[in-house]
């Protein structure tokens, strides 16, 4: 006896919930493959296909759970990718088979879009619903059984830092990568004293703590990183480092300047992501990209790396159980926009060279009067660390004098011959002032006072200065303003002057004024021009927010003011400097005092030459004669 259609029904109905229970997918409603078909779309989208029925493309069944299993792991590294599923065109039925088409939109990591069209298979042969066929070629048209969905990153090369002649400064030079293989050493203690001795010759610190702590953990083949050297200095250490036990090395390329000191603090380095950038970035940066670390690079980073591309490739294995990638689908990388800068060359060598002899921390900014444009920025003695010479704040010693000098002739209160009282000592409100070395000139012309420097001259003229004097002089040279150079930068905080005490210290850079080399570089450049021009060191992209030139100083000021610092030169503070080959030298000393009960004090000076104005800054270095005269006249005397 045949059962009736209703009792097929039933019968069915009762065998798909056998299934269900026994963990096999269930059979489909019998409303039609498209019923079937979007229970499966939506299934995929949720993560849940128990309330779709399955078969493989031979017929065989597979459960519900078995068919995620396989659609996961198809999908590989895109499983937690953003996908939307959406049916496309008519669906084709033809007796017990149906088919349709599907379309996949990704969301790739980094944002990027891909798009395809697959077709999913549906049967109800041997059923009383409609199941989905299932089979690898519904994810992708080429995925077969044990292939995942990968992919792969595309870096993008990274641009260059540019000097002001548009070639490159920053740029992938070659270096050597001295390494140690762990299963090579017997004398670890000694490998380890040798490799800091030789490394030490081209001015190489090891952490030895940090290098053993390496080796330990490693596996006994690796190679493990040593150093990264320049191939100059690779040169000069070679035979005696390879011949050491267990060394090894590896050539390759970095993003370097000219060299190690080169505008180093200012223009910073490109090294391998760390921890920090990876999880600060998820989405941007991967291990093993190249990061922009301190300075320009940090600043500019985004810009230089560009944007990384990817490739889509079916991961498969092979006989001979290696992997093999088959693209299909790629993302080319965008490279960076290169960053230009005002620096110069030659310049710049000449500044690395004149602080790097200098023991204690020093910098020195040098600014082409004609165009403002910064073409040195150095930080003694190795280039590195914070960088003082843009962004230090300190007190500006004497030579502020330059600045309260245009102020008292701005204001009438003085001239170039008007005689000025430089005693030993000078009180206000109870507080001695005193000028170095004990100084004491009796009453002299005002040329003189500044030449030499006198401390007790200024306080004497402070009340004719008085704050807004002050200020309005600071401010005529930029000092304070807010500038947009394309980098960080300090350009200085005036004091408010508003105690007899205060104004007497300010006078002569003391109290609460501060700048940094910068800034006193480009107060310089404004004297010896007639006008402040804000410097500039990022040329591109043009910083927004520059500021608009300021209005001519007054030719009554600023041509004594000149004539005073050629006298410092002539016969004053920095009478080093007179012989110095070329154009005339104009400048100022400075000694800044900086903590209350300590003799310690900075060294500066400031001038120019020719085209070229600058600032020196040697910290605790003393007297600015004695410290900062020499890396004056040491710079002068290479820029030729």
């Amino acid at each position: 006896m045949h059962p009736s259609g209703r009792a097929r029904r039933v019968l069915a109905a009762l065998g798909c919930l056998a299934l269900a229970t026994s963990g096999v997918a269930a059979c489909s409603a019998s409303d039609g493959p498209g019923t079937t078909l979007d229970a499966f779309l939506d299934g995929w989208r949720g993560g849940d296909l128990s309330k779709v029925g399955f078969v493989t493309a031979a017929g065989g069944r597979i459960s519900s759970n078995d068919t995620y299993t396989q659609l996961r792991g198809l999908t590989g590294d895109l499983a937690k990718s953003t996908l939307l599923l959406s049916r496309q065109g008519e669906l084709q039925e033809t007796g017990d088979i149906a088919s349709a088409p599907v379309k996949l939109d990704w969301t790739l990591p980094g944002g990027a879009a891909w798009s395809y069209q697959s077709t999913v298979r549906l049967t109800k042969a041997g059923s009383d619903g409609w199941r989905v066929v299932w089979e690898p070629a519904i994810v992708h048209s080429e995925l077969t059984d044990g292939d995942r969905l990968e992919l792969r990153r595309k870096v993008a090369d990274r641009a260059d830092i540019l000097g002001a002649d548009g070639k490159p400064i920053v740029t992938q030079r070659p270096v050597t990568v001295i390494g140690v293989s762990p299963e090579r050493i017997t004398k670890r203690d000694e490998l380890l004293k040798d490799l800091a001795a030789e490394l030490k010759k081209v001015n190489v610190t090891l952490d030895l703590k940090d290098l053993e702590t390496r080796i330990e953990g490693s596996k006994p083949d690796a190679f493990v990183d040593v150093i990264t050297l320049r191939q100059p200095d690779f040169d000069k250490v070679r035979t005696r480092i390879l011949a050491l036990e267990g060394t090894l090395s590896r050539e390759d390329v970095r993003e370097l300047a000219p060299s190690r000191q080169f505008a180093r603090a200012s223009i910073g380095t490109v090294e391998a992501a760390t921890r920090e950038d990876l999880d600060a970035n998820p989405d941007t940066l991967a291990q093993g990209d190249q990061v922009g670390h301190g300075g320009l690079q940090q600043r500019y980073d985004t810009q230089l790396r560009g944007t990384p591309g990817q490739s889509v490739v079916i991961a498969r294995q092979t006989p001979d159980n290696q992997v093999e990638d088959s693209q299909i689908y790629s993302i080319e990388p965008v490279a960076g926009t290169p960053v230009k800068t005002s620096l110069d060359v030659r310049t710049q060598n000449a500044a690395d060279k004149a602080v790097a002899s200098v023991k204690q921390p020093s910098a020195l900014v040098v600014i082409r009067i004609s165009d403002a444009s910064v073409v040195a920025v150095a930080n003694g003695p190795d280039g590195g660390g914070a960088d003082t010479a843009l962004t230090g704040q300190v007190p500006a010693g004497s030579t502020f004098k330059m600045v309260s000098a245009l102020g008292l002739l701005d204001a009438k209160a003085v001239t170039l011959d008007g005689r000025v009282d430089c005693p030993k000592t000078k009180t206000v409100d109870g507080r001695k002032f005193k000028n170095s070395h004990d100084m004491e000139l009796g009453s002299v012309p005002f040329r003189t006072d500044f030449a030499k420097s006198c401390n007790t001259a200024f306080v004497n003229l402070a009340p004719k200065l008085g704050a807004d004097g002050l200020k309005g002089a600071a401010a005529k040279l930029g000092l304070g303003a807010k500038w947009d150079l394309g980098a960080d930068s300090f350009t200085g905080k005036i004091s408010p002057a508003d105690t007899p005490t205060e104004l007497a210290a300010a006078s002569f850079g003391q109290g609460a004024t501060a700048v940094s080399p910068l800034a006193m570089a480009g107060a310089t450049a404004a004297v010896a021009r007639g006008r402040f021009i804000q410097p500039k060191l990022v040329l591109e992209p043009a910083p927004p927010n520059a500021l608009p030139d300021g209005p001519p100083l007054a030719e009554s000021s600023v041509t004594p003011l000149r004539t005073m610092m050629r006298e410092v030169v002539t016969a004053g503070t920095g009478e080093a400097l007179r012989d110095v080959p070329g154009d005339p030298v104009y400048g100022k000393t400075g000694t800044a005092e900086f903590a209350n009960g300590s003799a310690e004090t900075h060294a500066w000076f400031i001038g120019w030459q020719g085209d070229l104005a600058f600032a020196v800054m040697v910290q605790k270095g003393g007297a600015g004669a004695e410290a900062a005269v020499p890396v004056a006249e040491r710079f002068l005397k290479a820029v030729k």
